[in-house]
């Protein structure tokens, strides 16, 4: 599924404040590389339903065996590995007897200790890796997981390294076999446990995945086959939110247009990001903060959301939304499954301007049915016009004032609303008395 930085700076999935990240919210990974790794899963959606649900298996096995996920691995221990190959020590030797094991531990006392070290975190690693072998790697293992599994049993398939199964960790290796480890470790091994780091940062970034599913209670969704895009989801709620109201929520080509109205805070732009966080979650194979979720795969995901002015290009805040726009009908216009989000269209002009530019958009991208749109707006007044278009539904927030306080029910109801409580907020904040001060 194709997807922009806007688009994932739109739905929170990434921000410049990390706190408020979807990102930072569902990161569980134990590792630095493991971090980055999810960064990456992140940054770019799978575009089969195959791989979609390759993933999701893999995260299901990670689950089952979650208990089983080797502690003697830490981001200390690999960290202790990669600086053992920038540190300069002394040669160690190859295959030492006991007499010559001894002099290296008298005459280079520094060096020995270093190299002790760091080749029982090499040792724990090693062990680590080849126990997540043992444990996950069968003939039912899902495709990815089994492709990374078979590459790190070819590295770690090293004669050197026979001697690891055999003793419970490293301080019980004699001085001459720990040398003996250490030397190849030093000088035959160095590309091979770089490899091996990387692989198990991919099975730290799959780990941190399926930890923050358990932790969450988020649902895998279900992959659908159509040649037309369908979304339906039931429970559905933002992941940042510490007490998130549920939505139900169903879009498919007989409604593929959803006018959306209600007044500010209703929950109008947080209901927008709900649905194109779980469209997005969905397509990196990771589960959904959702009762349940169905939807076909999308080829592209757009937003329109935080647009802003351009100071050093002198571009209006009004030119970079008819920018996007225009960038977004070029893009949308080309046959494929699109989700297209956008939160309230032309709020850089006047209300009249506003109000026919809407107009002509909406009634322009409701042609392309092979897509899927929200639209929010506070010019509910358009909303009359445009129902003689069988395919777009209308749904709004209600807000009630109860002795001048503001009631928001976040539910999503059926209709438009004609709400418009700026003034009242304004009361309410005593900003209006503040001004009659003056």
């Amino acid at each position: 599924m194709e997807i922009d930085k806007t688009t994932l700076n739109d739905l929170s999935i990434f921000n410049a404040e990390e706190e408020y990240s979807i990102f930072n919210k569902l990161d569980l990974t134990r590792t630095t590389g493991g971090r980055e790794k999810l960064k990456q899963l992140f940054s770019k959606s799978l575009n089969t339903t195959e791989a979609i649900t390759g993933i999701q298996q893999t995260l299901k096995v990670i689950q089952q065996n979650k208990n089983a996920w080797p502690e003697i691995i830490s981001n200390g221990s690999i960290m202790v590995i990669q600086k053992f190959y920038e540190t300069t020590v002394d040669q160690i030797p190859s295959n030492p007897s006991a007499a010559a094991a001894y002099a290296y531990k008298l005459f280079h006392g520094p060096d020995f200790s270093l190299v002790k070290y760091s080749t029982g975190h090499g040792f724990d690693f090693i062990k680590g890796m080849q126990s997540l072998i043992d444990t996950l790697l069968n003939n039912e293992s899902p495709e990815p997981l089994k492709k990374l599994l078979q590459k790190a049993q070819t590295i770690i398939d090293k004669d050197q390294f026979a001697i690891i199964p055999k003793k419970d960790k490293a301080d019980n290796l004699s001085m001459t076999e720990m040398l003996h480890m250490a030397n190849f470790l030093r000088y035959h091994y160095k590309q091979n446990i770089f490899e091996l780091v990387d692989i198990y940062s991919q099975l730290d970034a799959w780990y941190g995945m399926a930890m923050a599913m358990d932790k969450y209670d988020l649902v895998f969704p279900e992959f659908i086959k159509g040649d037309t895009p369908t979304v339906s989801v039931t429970g559905l709620y933002h992941i940042l939110l510490p007490q998130p109201v549920a939505y139900d929520i169903t879009l498919d080509p007989e409604n593929n247009f959803l006018f959306l109205t209600g007044a500010n805070m209703a929950g109008k732009s947080t209901f927008i990001k709900s649905v194109g966080a779980a469209v997005f979650l969905a397509h990196i194979g990771m589960g959904v903060p959702a009762k349940a979720m169905q939807l076909t795969l999308f080829d592209g995901l757009l937003s329109n959301i935080n647009v802003v002015d351009n100071i050093v290009k002198g571009e209006s805040y009004f030119y970079n939304e008819v920018q996007r726009v225009k960038n977004t009908i070029l893009k949308i216009n080309d046959g494929r499954k699109w989700l297209i989000l956008i939160d309230e269209l032309f709020k850089g002009t006047n209300v009249q301007d506003a109000m026919k530019c809407s107009t002509v958009v909406i009634e322009g991208l409701i042609k392309i049915k092979d897509s899927l749109f929200i639209l929010s707006t506070h010019l509910y007044e358009i909303g009359e016009t445009l129902k003689a278009h069988k395919n777009i539904s209308f749904k709004y927030f209600e807000t009630t004032v109860d002795d001048e306080q503001l009631n928001f029910s976040y539910q999503l109801k059926e209709g438009i609303s004609n709400d418009r409580l700026g003034y009242l907020i304004l009361k309410r904040e005593k900003v209006i008395e503040l001004l009659e001060k003056l």
